[in-house]
Order: C-alpha cells, then structure tokens, then sequence
C-alpha cells in the first residue's frame, strides 16, 4: 500500500445532506410537511450529521418551502444530528431565530446575472445584506454556513474566473461563516475545473473551511468530489436519491446521490460513518412519495422495490 493510500484509509469525510432542502426546492408536486419529515426522520437514522431542512425564504419565491416552520418544529430529537436551515435574508433570520434555530446557511453567486435571477441583487450587494444577517445570527448564538453558486459555469454568463470565487469566499469568511460551500449550481465543472478553483481558494483559505456542492447534470459529480478529496477537502454535500436542481438554473439536474458519495468514498477506504442501506431506504421513501424512481446508481443496484420499507 502507498502512502497516499495509507493517508486516504486515514482520512474520513464529512456528508452535509441538502435533500430536504435542495432536493425538493425545484419539485413540481408540493409535498406535505408530514411526507418532508418522514424523509427527514429516515435521513437521521442513517449516521448523516449535517442536514439542511428548510429555508425560510418567501413562499411566492420558493413555494415548496412554505412550511419552513412546520418543518422546524416537527423535527426528530435526534442525538449527534445537526440540522439546518437556508436563511436568504433578514426576514428570513427573524423567521429562523423565532423558530429557535441554532445554524443556518446564507448564500450568494460568483455571478452577478445569476445572483440577480437569484435573489434581485448583485453579488456585492448580496453581500452587504449578509453582512448584518451574518452579524445578527452570531450574536444570537447560530453558527453560519455560506454558500457561494455558479462557483464554476453560470448559465447565464459561461465560464467563472476562479479569483471571483476566491474573492466572494473570503468575504463570506471574514464576516464569521465557519465554511464556504463552493457549488456547482449546473453542474457541468469538470475534475480540472475542480483543481483550478480550489487551487486558488487554496491561496488564501485554509483546506478546512472548503467544502464541495456538486450537482451532476453532466455525470461529472462523482469524479468532481474524486478530485476535490485528492485536493485536500474533507467536507461534501449530497441529495439522498440525488434529488434536486435550482428553479433559478435552467436544465440543473439534482445533487450528487448521497449515497453514491458513500459508496465512493467507502470503497476507497474513507470512512463517511453514514449507513448505506439506511440511505436507500430514505431514498425509497422519497421515490414512493414523489411518484418517480431516484437517480442514484446505488438506490438502483441495492433496492429491492421501487418503494423499500
């Protein structure tokens, strides 16, 4: 065995699983808070530690995410699970904070056209805005995730300088976000994509505060968190049944399959602590609820039905 190996076998990984929150933000069918907590409740169950539930953005801009706080208060009191919430701007955190959520995720672009598709405004003004909304969330006890979209391709402005990403990330970090979840809001970045990018962040931000969201329009997500692992980054999100897509992106297809990462990293030999059966059950749940098969290779090759118990 190689050294590199022999580090890799060293090295576990931390999954954040965005399905309940990006998964089902672009579904045509509005599923019952009750359906969203049975998927939330397996997703608990299955060693994840990280779970991003909600958003409290307007119901006129994200309609499926109208129960934000019926989500929230119906939660499993699960021990060693931290969940999540997407907060966009200040309203969204009185929201947040009545509810008595304890972390949340702000997010903007590393594209001013998508940011402004987005959320109205420009990246820099975005910014402005989460600058109090940082402020504010800390003072209140919350820790704070950022996330920056279109790290990659925009589709709405073609291929994205790396600098710009950097440049947005370091600000998300000096207003007090612990990590910056660099995305791939298309999905259409590739392995060498990956290195560019991560070796400018690199330039200026520890390996530690990095993490990865991909998606896989193009089949590239596997290989893209491939890549950023051998790169150093250690944290990585997933949709469960590979769920999801921005109603801001036109043609995104959903996350990387959680359960795929698993797979990926398992047989490496990095650990990830999450169940993979657990998973294809959660996977199963949704497929059963939302009326189509998951993406997932995994949920393909290991299910047993198209709805598992």
């Amino acid at each position: 065995m190689t050294r590199d190996s022999d580090s890799m076998r060293r090295d576990g990984v931390r999954l954040v699983e965005v399905g309940p929150r990006d998964g089902l933000q672009n579904e045509p069918a509005h599923l019952s808070t009750a359906d969203k907590l049975g998927f939330i409740e397996r997703l608990a169950r299955t060693g994840l530690t990280d779970i991003e539930v909600t958003s409290f953005v307007s119901p006129r801009a994200v309609a499926q995410l109208a129960d934000a706080e019926r989500v929230w208060a119906g939660l499993p009191q699960t021990p060693g699970v931290r969940f999540s919430a997407l907060v966009p701007n200040a309203r969204g955190l009185e929201r947040a904070v009545q509810c008595g959520v304890k972390r949340i995720a702000v997010f903007t672009a590393a594209s001013d056209r998508f940011a402004q598709n987005n959320i109205r405004m420009t990246v820099e003004q975005s910014l402005r805005v989460f600058e109090s909304v940082v402020r504010d969330a800390l003072a209140a006890g919350m820790t704070v995730r950022g996330y920056v979209s279109t790290a990659f391709v925009c589709p709405f402005e073609g291929d994205v300088e790396p600098r710009r990403v950097r440049d947005v990330a370091t600000r998300l970090l000096a207003m007090g976000v612990d990590e910056v979840a660099i995305s791939d809001t298309v999905g259409a970045a590739s392995p060498v994509d990956i290195e560019r990018a991560v070796a400018c962040l690199l330039e200026e931000i520890d390996i530690g505060r990095i993490a990865l969201h991909l998606h896989d329009t193009y089949g590239t997500g596997l290989a893209n968190a491939y890549a950023g692992y051998r790169l150093g980054v250690r944290t990585f999100d997933g949709s469960c049944g590979g769920l999801g897509g921005c109603p801001f992106a036109p043609g995104a297809a959903g996350n990387c399959a959680t359960e795929d990462l698993v797979y990926l990293f398992e047989r490496m030999g990095v650990a990830t602590g999450v169940h993979l059966d657990k998973l294809v059950n959660a996977a199963g749940f949704a497929a059963s609820v939302l009326g189509y098969e998951p993406t997932s290779r995994q949920y393909r090759r290991l299910a047993k039905s198209p709805t598992p118990p």
